[in-house]
């Protein structure tokens, strides 16, 4: 909100401010509690993205270049922040269980596994995904109350406001413009403070949610990519 002088030079905010009524400025005060959080969470959320991002790039590159699909996991290299690292060890680890029961079970091959075991592994990687993902997601639910809720509490601020002014006019026999127009003003600023709450929140809500899914999808295909190259390097063929 810009700033405007009024006739009596005091700057149009604070005007309005004092003439709020108490349960309108408790609502405003609210709303920037629910606009520090929303604020929080987008930047929190936008580093934790673009470090997934940078990160997963960087092990894809990795990746790419190994001899042996266990080569990075037997460094036992720690990478926080990494999806496609998460999955990718999970799955390893699991595959590295299977291996070590068929070699327990006289398996002629210690680095081979069934197709039974197999199924273990895809199930770990599939935790992988759903781990990832919901990890990406943690925190979301405070920026989709601060989209849905914060104009129904500006919304709130406004009635209650205009209905207390109109009951006072009421009681005072007093309709003229001068005693109706301050309190509504003060009223009215509760839906502004629910707006400017909202309008940030959806779209850093609708942007996050996007790129989210976009790391979503990289995950569930690098899970299945990861899986293939299993099946073709430690099952043995028929």
């Amino acid at each position: 909100m810009i700033p405007i002088l009024l006739a009596e030079g005091q700057v149009e905010f604070l005007y309005v401010w004092s003439e709020a009524r108490p349960e309108g400025k408790a609502i405003i005060i609210v709303l920037v509690l629910f606009s520090i959080f929303a604020w929080s969470v987008m930047t929190a959320k936008s580093m934790q993205i673009r470090r997934a991002r940078k990160l997963n790039r960087l092990f894809d590159q990795e990746f790419r270049q190994q001899k042996s699909l266990m080569d990075i996991f037997k460094r036992n290299i720690q990478v926080d922040g990494c999806p496609l690292y998460t999955i990718y060890a999970m799955g390893n680890r699991e595959l590295s269980d299977c291996q070590r029961h068929h070699k327990e079970k006289g398996g002629k091959d210690e680095d081979m596994i069934s197709l039974k075991s197999m199924e273990h592994v895809k199930r770990a990687l599939e935790r992988g995904v759903a781990q990832e993902s919901l990890r990406l997601e943690s925190g979301l639910i405070l920026l989709a109350i601060a989209v849905s809720g914060a104009p129904f509490l500006g919304l709130l601020g406004t009635v209650w406001g205009v209905m207390s002014v109109f009951a006072s006019v009421a009681s005072q026999q007093n309709a003229q413009l001068t005693t109706i127009a301050p309190g509504v003003a003060g009223a009215l600023v509760t839906t502004v403070a629910g707006l400017l709450v909202a309008i940030p929140s959806m779209f850093g809500y609708n942007w996050l949610v996007h790129n989210i899914r976009v790391l979503s999808v990289e995950m569930d295909n690098f899970a299945q990519e990861l899986a293939s190259k299993m099946e073709t390097e430690y099952i043995p063929d028929e």
